[in-house]
């Protein structure tokens, strides 16, 4: 199956968002082809969550899954982490006080 790349998924993702009203921003700019995404929430009361994709062994399919939850500190320093292992790798910080993040929904979640 063809994959779509890193930068034009990062795009359609932000044109999503963006229909929702829902502000977000690329925080880094990771490999535009091949490049791995973060998805940062910020509810905009001092916590946050961090989304990574995971590939599920046992179904073979993509999923979001949550990396790191709670005080936006602590989530920006697992996310500076990960960086640090992975310098491709994109970041998108979304803000919402409703928390919502769109990744759940059909095109985005796998």
């Amino acid at each position: 199956m063809t994959r779509l790349t890193a930068a034009f998924w990062v795009h359609a993702y932000l044109a999503r968002l963006r229909l929702r009203d829902i502000p977000a921003f690329v925080t880094a700019h990771g490999d535009d082809t091949a490049g791995a995404v973060l998805v940062k929430l910020n509810t905009l009361d001092g916590q946050a969550r961090a989304f990574q994709r995971s590939f599920d062994l046992m179904s073979g399919e993509r999923r979001w899954v949550v990396l790191a939850e709670g005080a936006e500190q602590e989530v920006d320093a697992a996310i500076t982490r990960q960086r640090g292992f992975d310098p491709d790798l994109w970041v998108i910080e979304v803000e919402d006080r409703d928390g919502r993040h769109l990744l759940d929904e059909d095109g985005l979640s796998s």
